[in-house]
């Protein structure tokens, strides 16, 4: 389990962050999530096979694939964020730690020990069952992007519409 100090660090210091599973579908909610991150300044780097690009920035078949095409131009991903079935995060992590990633995320509903473990023993932090902007929101005051914080207090009723 992750500390909200760890949580804080984590979100500060892994600015690029691979979304693996990322949908280029605008109601799917590894779009919103990584939508969510990007507005609010990390850079996402898709990692989906079936398409060629999502919110702006070319979406790559493999995690390798992707932290190869940024080694290029001489940057990194320090983020690997999971939107993949529990079952298929173990070959996740081995490509995370091979590309030399910081942490190993996994979303909510998604707890794969053993790929947890193994990233640990490799160095990189982990982080289950968790969303990245959730987390975000949470931590840094975000709840108020998707109309949750309305600055509005009241224990009045609201008032019934006349239709």
């Amino acid at each position: 389990m992750s500390s909200v100090s760890d949580l804080r660090r984590i979100l500060a210091t892994c600015r690029t962050i691979a979304v693996v599973g990322l949908s280029p579908q605008w109601h799917r909610p590894s779009f919103f999530a990584a939508k969510y991150m990007q507005a609010h300044g990390w850079r996402i780097v898709p990692v989906n096979p079936q398409a060629s690009e999502i919110l702006g920035e070319p979406s790559y078949p493999t995690l390798t694939a992707a932290a190869q095409a940024l080694a290029a131009r001489g940057e990194r991903i320090d983020m690997v964020d999971c939107f993949r079935k529990t079952e298929d995060i173990g070959p996740i992590a081995d490509e995370a730690i091979a590309i030399g990633a910081n942490c190993l995320w996994q979303q909510i509903g998604v707890v794969n020990e053993a790929a947890a473990d193994k990233a640990r023993a490799a160095g990189l932090e982990t982080v289950m069952d968790r969303c990245v902007k959730i987390e975000h929101a949470r931590l840094f005051g975000g709840l108020n992007w998707a109309g949750v914080n309305t600055r509005v207090i009241s224990a009045k009723r609201p008032q019934q519409l006349p239709y």
